[in-house]
Parts: C-alpha cells; structure tokens; sequence
C-alpha cells in the first residue's frame, strides 16, 4: 500500500511538472533590466510602469503569436556592475530571448558584453552614449536618441537662441561625459564659445562649489545633464547663488512637472530637450495612440510627471513585440535578425532601425523626434522660436 501510495505521489509530483513546463511555454518572456532602486530609480520606475501598460494592452488583444507577453522584471539598482548581474540572471536563469533596459548609459554597457557571450539582443530605451551603437554589438537596438544625435536635433534650432558661450555641468559617467562632447562640438560649428566642462558625482548632494564656478564664468548658458532627483537639488542650489544663467537641460530625463512640483520657482525660466510632450500631444507623430497612452497612465494613478520617461518603455515594449511578430517564434537570433524589419510609429515617432558600428557588427538606431520645452509661471510651454 505505502508503495502504491508513492507511486500515486510520484505520478502527481510528474504531472504537475508536466502541467507547470505547458504554463511556462505559454508565455513568452521578455527581460526587463531597469533601475528600480538606487539613484536613477525614480526613471527607471517610470519606464518599468510604462512597459507594463504596453504588455497589458497587447495582452489584451490576444498577445504574441497566440501566447501572452510575461515582464521578467529585474532591479539593477542603479549599478553598473548589479546590471550586467541581472542581465545574466535574465538570459541564463530565465532564458528570456530578448530583453529591455537598462536606462543609464554606463549599466547598458555593462550589459553588453553579457549579450554578445548569450547572443540575446536587447531593446535600448534611454540610454545616450554614442559608445553603445558604435562598440561593434549586433545585439543592440536603440530607440533612445544617442547625444549626438540630440545635439544634431538641437542644432537646427540652436541660432535662434543667440547663445554665445555656453558652460557644462554633467553627471560624471559615459552618458553625461558623451553628452559635454558632443553638445560642445555642435556648438563649436555654430560658431558658439564653450567653457567650463564641471563635473558630479551620481549620488552627489552638493553642488554648490562646481555652480560658484559657473557664476564667476562669463558664459551666458548652462547646460546641464543628469537624472531628475540631481537636477531639482542643482536648480534650488542655483537659485541659492543667485546664479542667472539660461538654463538647458538634456538627455529627456527632466521630468518638468516634477521638478516644478521639488525645486518650484528656482526652474522657472529653464528650458529642457524632451522626446515626448504629454502637455500637447496633438504635437505627437501619434496623437490618439499618445492620448490612449496617458489617459491609461492616469487611470493607474501613476504621477503625471513621469510621462516624459514612461513612453520610453511603452514603445520599447511595442518594439520588442513588433520584432517577435516578424520573427514567427520567440528565439533570440530570430527576433535580432527580426528587430531590422520593424517599421512602426512610437509615441515618439517612426522606429526603424539603421546600422551603426562595424561592418558584419552594426547595432540599430532609430531616429527620434527632440523638442525644446520651457517652464512659464510654473507651466510647461513650447516656447515660440
């Protein structure tokens, strides 16, 4: 009997191996490599919430090649080092064929090289360094628009400011360094001075000394990059100072309604580059697709200011889906290969990848659309120029 008993046991531990394998192949996974602590977890918080609403609404219409999207969602802690850690995680534990992530320039390409080892492509969707799509990595598909190619949007405006020199104050990693040299060579071809190169630290809290240095400078504009945490303690420390500069901010990351929420009047009068304007989104390449987006955002209660990042997983998970529908099947090299034939309109424009890097190693990079915003009165407005 007690033999019997086991076999019984035995035949339902298998059964409900067998039942649990079939849920497993029922999904198709896709990797989510994001700061969700540390000092960038405000944003990557905001991409992860947008990735979801994605998932969900494609959910919703049947899935993927008859199976549901299933977020494997990792937190890299802001960390270069714990970001190549969980993109490992995902590919070898979770076998996921393709991933999303991983917002900072410095914790994408501490993912890379883990990509070319698992040959697992991976969706870039903030991160700016020109150094990403350049390396030589097959594996990498960008929608984010690298500095370069930010500071070339920029450019076709850039006279209409009458900007005459212009210092920098970036976050002292690939992202904010990549952005001081190509803003710098932009501006050098239009004729505009550069000045003071500051740097800071990620988790920096005080910087007053590099901002004393900007006040004493003669140039009339400062431009500045990092997260959204660092830049309402720089504005309200600026105001402190009395410094009176024009203000601009890069790389998309602002969040401007809530830096009116943290630093109030110490950001009025700033302008920032953005790639998606929820204030209007009529002005969008999408307007209902944009409308939809934040009427869902809204109906979450998630914090209207983190739009301006969460659009960035929202159309890096549609994306990613767009790949696995041409590839037929849910296999890494078959949505790589497939990821070239994507050809759809995001919120923030057409993605459609062009090569850039090596010959026989081109990574892909869209084209995004850039505005220039300015905040009024506590308001966002696209200012007249």
């Amino acid at each position: 009997m007690r033999k019997l008993a086991g076999l019984l046991a035995s035949a339902a531990i298998l059964a409900a191996g067998a039942v649990t394998g079939a849920n497993a192949q029922e999904t198709i996974k896709i990797g989510v490599n994001e700061p969700l602590t540390g000092a960038f977890a405000a944003s990557g918080n905001y991409v992860t919430n947008g990735a979801k609403i994605a998932a969900d609404e494609i959910n919703a219409k049947g899935g993927l090649l008859g199976k549901k999207i299933q977020l494997v969602i990792e937190d890299n802690k802001s960390n270069p080092t714990e970001a190549a850690t969980v993109g490992e995680k995902l590919m070898v534990r979770d076998k996921v064929p393709v991933m999303l992530g991983a917002w900072g320039s410095s914790l994408t390409l501490a993912v890379m090289p883990k990509m070319m080892e698992y040959k697992v492509p991976m969706l870039v969707e903030t991160s700016s360094s020109g150094k990403i799509t350049k390396a030589g990595n097959p594996y990498i598909f960008r929608i984010s628009p690298p500095s370069a190619i930010e500071a070339e949007a920029f450019g076709k405006i850039i006279d209409k400011l009458h900007i005459k020199k212009a210092d920098f104050l970036v976050i002292n990693n690939d992202w904010g360094l990549g952005t001081a040299q190509d803003f710098g060579a932009m501006f050098k071809k239009h004729g505009i001075k550069v000045g003071l190169v500051e740097r800071m630290g990620e988790s920096d809290q005080d910087m007053s000394a590099q901002l004393a240095k900007f006040k004493a400078s003669d140039a009339d504009t400062l431009m500045v990059t990092t997260a959204v945490d660092q830049l309402t303690l720089i504005f309200k420390q600026a105001a402190a100072l009395g410094l009176k500069k024009n203000f601009i901010t890069t790389g998309g990351s602002q969040n401007p309604d809530q830096l009116i929420a943290q630093a109030g009047a110490a950001v009025n009068d700033t302008k920032h580059l953005v790639f998606f304007v929820p204030w209007v989104p009529e002005a969008t390449p999408d307007p209902a697709a944009s409308k939809r987006f934040i009427a869902e955002w809204k109906k979450r209660g998630y914090n209207f200011a983190g739009l301006t990042e969460s659009f960035r997983g929202y159309d890096g998970i549609r994306a990613i889906a767009a790949a696995i529908e041409k590839a037929g099947k849910a296999d890494p090299e078959a949505i790589r290969k497939a990821f070239w034939q994507v050809d759809i309109t995001g919120l923030n424009g057409r993605i459609k990848f062009n090569k850039e890097g090596p010959a026989g190693k081109e990574s892909g990079q869209s084209v995004p659309t850039v505005y220039l915003i300015e905040i009024e009165n506590g308001k966002v407005v696209i200012p007249k120029i």
